[in-house]
């Protein structure tokens, strides 16, 4: 699945807040997706209120838009059954609307623009981000000149996990862009959205009138910051949840508005969709549970105790854990607050001697109170995090905070607190100094002071490696959850073969249902790892697209058919993209799918030094397609979680070079390299593999070499491989892979599957 790369806690509070604490507000969910994410992959938003899936649903005119376009790329087939799909903002141009000045007077955003005049807020314009942190949006900048655009800074590009509780949906409530990773930015007179290549599309057929699509990474596009710049004259107030920014991220556009002398408004008592959205969902408050030490493989006495030596070795005496699947992992728990994934909504404080997990005290079950007591591990409620962090700062502790994704409410007010300790400690020496006391006695030196607080270590936080790089059991449940995965899969798609066959009618949707039935049937089975994105013909070109029961299509046999999906089990998570036809796929789809699976071969059989980033590799995956001149818009591999994100960092391979983290020995991470032409169809082809060490003759210089195995085992449709195309090499692999799929799925299946299993996986002639 496409993904934007990611963090974890979310945002802000369904609680009433304290203004003199802030202690009601909930923070941050990082997961982590970006994400983000940091970035790259095909997935899709999380499930939506049905208030949200109306406002989703094609109007008549935008059929009537959609159908026009389709017939424009028609029509632009040349000589040789090629298509040459027309831009999407060509296809844009000259439609009604979208000038985002609300001259269609959309409701919401007349509410909210009201809020703006209240003596409380006093701002000139709002940012609303995907309900989970946004960095990546701000950090791009840098790199737009360039036409590149990363999803994060150069240490940890991830943004919050791209699925979120319905409660925190509210950039999708205010603009109905239902996509998991955007940006909404508010004036008083105009209204934006940012989004990425991979939502284009979904973009343009779900906004109104009354906004402008952003269309991030291309040429001549403003950032949020550029934008804002430009339209506001200088000296305006610009207004954001600090509960839904990292710290980092604050600071970047903080510095990039000042350019003209705008001031950035933290808005920390309340979030302004909120006072909008009346009929909010309530917040999610399902219990937690223990995951089981054979599948974590290490208890929770041993993941602090490594977190604490690295606390020692940095000179800290606490850290703060905000991102949810560092959370889960480090306590060996699990959760359902966010659609699927298996985290819970909290905050871990490590101390030196003891650790605090804030949580609400109703998803704690007797079973996991005891599992944490186990490991010293004490329960505060959720919403005293703030109040937490001020009394270690009042204490003078060093606190560790990665400040790329902890949220801006808790680094200010820890900020605040050591300021007003340090002024404390320096009123007393200087009592001390005027009652004759030794210059060695004080209790702060006037360096000190001068040298700012010491207080904060803002670094990444090692639990991100830590929880990337599998141990055994991980590595172990991971292949056995990916065996039953498909002999799920190997099942529908027999059920699917057999249905197109007898010419029974099947919808975009009714396909995913059937699919998650099949997958629910194996062992250890919990839910989807996302929404399943099932995309015939002109739909499977949206990236992430998610089908509804009232706009999506009819599987037919006339076009491409992609399926993206995904599964968390009690041992693994799984992700995984084939794209099949039913019917005679012509010459310039067989040759666009066998360019796609020549750069999923390259990679897969890349072998490369220790120490390598992701960005290095990436561009095997694009060669075959660069060649005759196509490319694809979203990275090529996102890591994955074992039994958690299926989008998890910090390792990628993207062409964002921004992301320099090395890909080590026991990571897990995607290959699924694609291509789509807008209007038309698209493909992509995932499995998901495991970074191993290779035995090679040589060690150059000393270093050791890695490589990659499969973790995915599913057939690849063969009718839709050129095999003028492909080396011999590359028909190797294929029969090569086929074989291990058959060798390792059958005894799994029976009957007509086995036989569905066997025809699908002969040798290519």
């Amino acid at each position: 699945m496409e993904s934007a790369l990611f963090s974890s806690s979310p945002l802000s509070a369904f609680v009433p807040r304290s203004p003199p604490s802030l202690a009601s507000r909930p923070l941050r969910l990082l997961s982590l997706p970006f994400s983000l994410l940091v970035h790259h992959s095909p997935h899709r938003a999380a499930a939506l209120p049905s208030s949200l899936a109306a406002s989703s649903a094609a109007s008549p005119r935008r059929l009537r838009d959609a159908d026009a376009a389709a017939a424009s790329a028609a029509e632009s087939r040349s000589s040789g059954d090629r298509v040459v799909a027309r831009p999407s903002s060509e296809l844009r141009m000259g439609r009604p609307g979208g000038s985002g000045t609300g001259v269609a007077g959309d409701e919401k955003l007349r509410s909210l623009r009201e809020l703006f005049a209240r003596p409380d807020v006093a701002i000139d314009a709002y940012i609303i981000p995907s309900q989970t942190l946004t960095r990546f949006f701000f950090w791009i900048s840098a790199f737009l000149d360039s036409i590149v655009w990363n999803y994060g800074n150069a240490i940890n590009l991830w943004i919050e996990s791209e699925f979120i509780a319905e409660c925190f949906m509210r950039r999708a409530y205010l603009t109905g862009f239902t996509g998991s990773a955007g940006t909404a930015v508010v004036t008083k007179e105009k209204a934006a959205l940012w989004t990425d290549g991979r939502y284009f599309l979904q973009a343009e057929k779900q906004l109104s009138p009354d906004w402008i699509l952003m269309r991030s990474g291309n040429q001549g596009v403003p950032t949020t910051s550029e934008w804002l710049n430009d339209v506001l004259p200088a000296g305006c107030r610009i207004g954001i949840d600090p509960f839904l920014f990292s710290h980092d991220a604050a600071e970047e556009l903080k510095e990039a508005i000042s350019k003209k002398n705008h001031e950035l408004i933290l808005i920390k008592d309340f979030n302004l969709v909120d006072e909008i959205w009346k009929s909010r969902p309530k917040p999610p408050g399902k219990p937690t549970r223990v995951h089981d030490i054979k599948y974590a493989g290490v208890d929770v006495l041993s993941k602090l105790s490594s977190l604490r030596s690295e606390l020692v070795e940095n000179g800290c005496t606490a850290i703060v854990i905000s991102m949810l699947d560092e959370v889960a992992w480090l306590l060996n728990m699990r959760g359902s607050d966010v659609p699927n994934s298996p985290v819970f909504y909290s905050y871990l404080i490590v101390e030196i001697s003891h650790a605090t997990l804030f949580v609400d005290n109703n998803k704690v079950t007797p079973g996991v109170l005891d599992h944490l007591k186990s490991a010293g591990v004490e329960l505060k409620p959720y919403e005293a995090i703030l109040s937490e962090v001020e009394s270690l700062a009042a204490k003078g502790a060093k606190l560790w905070l990665d400040t790329s994704c902890v949220n801006a409410a808790i680094v200010s007010i820890f900020r605040s607190a050591c300021e007003r300790h340090f002024t404390r400690l320096a009123t007393k020496s200087r009592k001390q100094l005027n009652n004759g006391a030794s210059s060695d006695l004080i209790s702060i030196k006037s360096e000190d002071i001068r040298n700012g607080i010491p207080n904060g270590l803002y670094k990444v936080s090692p639990v991100a490696i830590a929880k990337a790089v599998k141990n055994k059991a991980e590595i172990e449940g991971m292949k056995n959850s990916h065996l039953r995965d498909a002999a799920a899969l190997s099942e529908f798609w027999c059920w699917m073969e057999q249905e197109v066959k007898n010419n029974l009618t099947l919808t975009e949707v009714a396909v995913a249902d059937k699919l998650f039935e099949f997958r629910k049937q194996q062992e250890g089975f919990i839910d989807t790892s996302f929404d399943t994105i099932s995309g015939y013909g002109a739909n499977g070109a949206v990236i992430h697209y998610k089908p509804t029961s009232d706009s999506c299509s009819f599987v037919g046999t006339d076009n491409l058919f992609l399926l993206d999906s995904g599964g968390q089990y009690v041992d693994g998570t799984t992700d995984i993209t084939r794209t099949v036809h039913f019917g005679e796929p012509s010459a310039w789809q067989k040759e666009c799918f066998t360019r796609v699976l020549q750069g999923h071969i390259a990679l897969d059989q890349a072998i490369f030094p220790e120490r390598t980033p992701g960005f290095v590799l990436d561009v095997l995956a694009r060669s075959s397609l660069w060649k005759v001149g196509l490319d694809y818009r979203h990275g090529t591999g996102h890591g994955v979680g074992a039994a958690l994100n299926v989008h998890e960092g910090p390792q990628s391979i993207s062409f964002r070079f921004g992301n320099l983290t090395a890909l080590q020995n026991g990571m897990i991470v995607s290959n699924e390299p694609g291509y789509y032409e807008d209007h038309s169809f698209g493909i992509r082809i995932e499995n998901l593999l495991l970074v191993k060490e290779v035995d090679l003759p040589n060690s150059y210089g000393g270093i050791g070499f890695l490589g990659f195995e499969k973790l995915t085992f599913v057939p690849i449709q063969s009718k839709l491989i050129d095999t003028s195309l492909l080396s011999p090499m590359e028909i190797k692999w294929v029969n090569d892979y086929h074989s291990q799929v058959r060798e390792k799925v059958s005894p799994l299946v029976n009957g007509a599957v086995r036989d569905w299993l066997w025809r699908n996986t002969r040798s290519l002639p």
